[in-house]
């Protein structure tokens, strides 16, 4: 019988161990993630990073404008315009979620609720991707091209391939019924 005792003391023992250096790793696991968390990131890495986070967002469309700054070296500000307010929280959860971030600001602006807004970005979309030329926008993943529409007021935001495409672009959009306004902040590049 004491073999068994002393056998059993040991068994028990070995679990104690066992549990202990278990624990001890977990420990180890969970300081590492946030120690990695905390790593200085290089501020044009960060940036990439996060662009890609937000372009990856599956209801991220040509009626949203996202955009993000790097601030401090390690603090994100979301800002544009969105017509989903499910939208504004993916985008802040997702750069929340970038290593080298340890803080989000997010100040996306939910568009307001209308469908006289919904009937004008409609028929903006149409008037514009249906130029000649402006396919090579359309078939994109994500279109280059972003049209935001708040109040009757259009603007259109992101990039073209030439400034001829940015005036045909600012021109469709200006022969849309029953808008109050077109703000061209296209790019070339």
């Amino acid at each position: 019988m004491k073999t068994s005792s002393k056998r059993g003391k040991w068994l028990v023992g070995m679990a104690a161990s066992v549990l202990f250096v278990g624990l001890a790793s977990a420990d180890t696991a969970s300081t590492r993630r946030t120690d990695s968390k905390n790593i200085a990131v290089p501020q044009e890495r960060l940036a990439e990073k996060v662009r890609h986070e937000l372009v990856m967002l599956p209801f991220y469309g040509v009626f949203d404008n996202l955009g993000y700054q790097i601030q401090g070296g390690d603090t994100v500000v979301l800002t544009g315009q969105v017509t989903r307010p499910t939208l504004k929280t993916d985008a802040g959860r997702v750069a929340s979620k970038v290593e080298g971030v340890s803080k989000v600001v997010n100040d996306i602006e939910v568009l307001p609720l209308s469908r006289f807004d919904n009937m004008i970005r409609l028929a903006t979309y149409r008037a514009i991707f249906s130029k000649p030329g402006f396919e090579k926008y359309v078939i994109q993943g994500l279109s280059p091209i972003h049209i935001i529409v708040k109040n009757g007021n259009i603007t259109l935001t992101g990039a073209v391939g030439s400034q001829m495409d940015r005036i045909i672009a600012e021109m469709a959009a200006r022969g849309i019924p029953g808008t109050f306004g077109v703000t061209n902040e296209l790019v070339i590049g």
